[in-house]
């Protein structure tokens, strides 16, 4: 039997002598670190533990960057946006039982945002698993059970031969369609053991393409070309597929009105004669999706934030593009295309008849104006100012990430990311603390841009401790906390419903003199003098602190 080798990494002479004389003092945290390295890691995110000691030794024999946060949680929201501003695996180092438990929060956005982060935990010694009650340091009966309903895929290792190919079946894994987090877990004695093994060289582990199936391609295209009110719903796939440019020549093709996701922030251009925006959550927006004859959803499953909180009901045909088979026609019944977003749109571009609708346009201008009159109708002019603020200090190619408050819920509706792959949010898990944290990541992956993250006061006391880490890495990043004394939004929930809230109002520090103890210069503004300071912050390097202390409220919801 013969085998083809010409398409796989060849060794340099210097890495066949090393094949046949590996270096001493190797262990099997070298193996970890050799595996990124040949898989192509440059960065690695983690917090060390006792029994992932091995692995952390190993870096410092490594090329590889090792960015430290304070807390699992956060180095996971780090991974993250590491994960979705580059689309490369982001590799989390943790140790066992309350390390590894810490990073779940982080894990489980990871997944509803599809960003490929690739955890690798320790465990305790191999004569402990199995479940049994040894009472090791960290011992959990089935440390994997907590993780898998929250991953894409569990790779247990036993032995240090088992190393690099978990790593690589790992790293596949993520990369796969739809993208997402996985884990690694390798036992503390394998990792500290001695090995002679040779050092790893490069691997491949590329993920498969999933493409559309031509048949349904067909049948979607047919429906699109004959339809006489189409419309497109973009999701996060189409950000993270890079398909904004085959989705904006879609709906050009066939004049399709575009409505981009909380997720798919910047899929579609804001000002474009056919963008509906992102008002999702508006009765006006609602009505004219269910008065569709063909609605094609691209990279989304139409959950509770894409659908107005489920009372959109389309009456037209629906076809659903989706990387993600479980999402197919979950919501609605739908021609479900089982495809990454940009082979789909490709493939509809070339298959759908150009149609021309004049009236598409106003149509669209239309529903704006109904909108636009909607929220002017509740006298909210500061929540809009301080909106319009952030978007006149921020540089069209610097990222934002928004953690779950007041001003982050008036962005998926309100804001314009201007490009896609420049807003990201914690809406797809919905937990507190993400913003900073993330900010740390994407300023870790490209430190050429500045990168904003916004905070109300709540959430940025999850992360406060990475002001540290934004000061001990001297990142760019300028951190805006919108103090109002409490969780806003859930004060908003509550006293909505019950007449009066509880337990949402916050004792907090002073926030400019707590950000000035760890080095990172801070100060307080208002909303008149919040454009000017903000964007002296993100034009200064390193890291900086803008507090805004506000009291936004929501628009008035059209759901209930």
């Amino acid at each position: 039997m013969s085998h083809d080798h010409d398409d796989r990494p060849q060794l340099t002479a210097a890495q066949a002598a090393a094949v046949l004389d590996p270096p001493a003092g190797r262990n099997g945290g070298d193996l970890v670190v050799e595996s990124l390295q040949g898989l192509g890691a440059t960065t690695v995110f983690g917090l060390p533990g006792q029994h992932a000691l091995g692995m952390f030794d190993a870096l410092r024999r490594s090329s590889l960057r090792y960015v430290g946060l304070r807390v699992e949680n956060n180095a996971g929201f780090a991974a993250d946006a590491y994960g979705r501003i580059t689309g490369e695996v982001a590799p989390l180092l943790l140790s066992t039982g309350p390390g590894a438990l810490t990073s779940l929060a982080a894990l489980q956005e990871a997944a509803a945002a599809s960003a490929p982060v690739l955890a690798i935990s320790s465990q305790i010694p191999t004569a402990g698993l199995g479940g049994g009650r040894h009472g090791y340091l960290h011992e959990l009966r089935d440390q994997q059970a907590s993780v898998r309903d929250i991953v894409k895929s569990v790779h247990t290792v036993r032995t240090a031969s088992q190393i690099p190919s978990a790593i690589a079946a790992a790293w596949e894994s993520a990369l796969t369609a739809p993208h997402g987090p996985v884990w690694v877990e390798i036992p503390q004695d394998v990792l500290l053991a001695g090995t002679t093994l040779p050092v790893v060289s490069a691997m491949d582990a590329t993920p498969r393409e999933l493409y559309p199936r031509p048949e349904l391609t067909i049948a979607a295209a047919h429906l699109l070309s004959e339809a006489e009110r189409p419309v497109i719903i973009a999701g996060g796939g189409v950000v993270r597929s890079d398909a904004s440019g085959k989705l904006r020549a879609l709906a050009e093709k066939i004049d399709a009105p575009v409505v981009t996701t909380f997720g798919g922030k910047g899929a579609f251009p804001w000002d474009h004669p056919l963008s509906l925006r992102s008002w999702l959550e508006d009765r006006h927006t609602t009505d004219f999706l269910e008065d569709a004859d063909v609605l094609l959803v691209v990279g989304s499953g139409l959950g509770e934030l894409s659908s107005n909180y489920h009372t959109f009901r389309p009456r037209g045909r629906v076809i659903q593009i989706e990387a993600d088979a479980g999402k197919l026609e979950s919501n609605h019944p739908a021609l479900g295309i089982h495809s990454d977003a940009r082979e789909a749109l490709a493939d509809l571009l070339e298959a759908v008849e150009r149609r021309e609708d004049p009236g598409a346009a106003e149509r669209v201008r239309s529903v704006l104006e109904k909108v636009r009159v909607r929220i002017e109708a509740q006298d909210l002019t500061l929540e809009q100012q301080v909106l319009a603020a952030v978007r006149e200090a921020l540089p069209d190619a610097a990222p934002s990430f928004w953690d779950m408050t007041i001003l982050a819920y008036w962005a998926w509706s309100a804001f314009d990311a201007r490009r896609p792959n420049t807003m990201h949010s914690a809406q797809g898990a919905g937990g507190l603390g993400y913003g900073f944290p993330a900010a740390i990541g994407a300023a870790a992956a490209d430190p050429t841009k500045p990168v904003l993250a916004v905070s109300g006061d709540g959430g940025a006391m999850y992360s406060i401790a990475e002001l540290a880490t934004a000061r001990q890495y001297d990142l760019p990043l300028t951190w805006l906390i919108v103090d109002d004394g409490g969780y806003g939004i859930l004060r908003e929930y509550m006293t909505g419903a019950f007449g009066e809230s509880t337990g949402t109002e916050l004792a907090r520090p002073d926030f400019v003199a707590l950000a000035e103890s760890f080095g990172v210069p801070a100060v307080r503004t208002g909303p008149d003098s919040l454009a000017a300071d903000l964007s002296k912050a993100l034009a200064t390097p390193g890291p900086s602190v803008v507090v805004l202390p506000a009291l936004l409220r929501m628009f008035e919801p059209t759901h209930l």
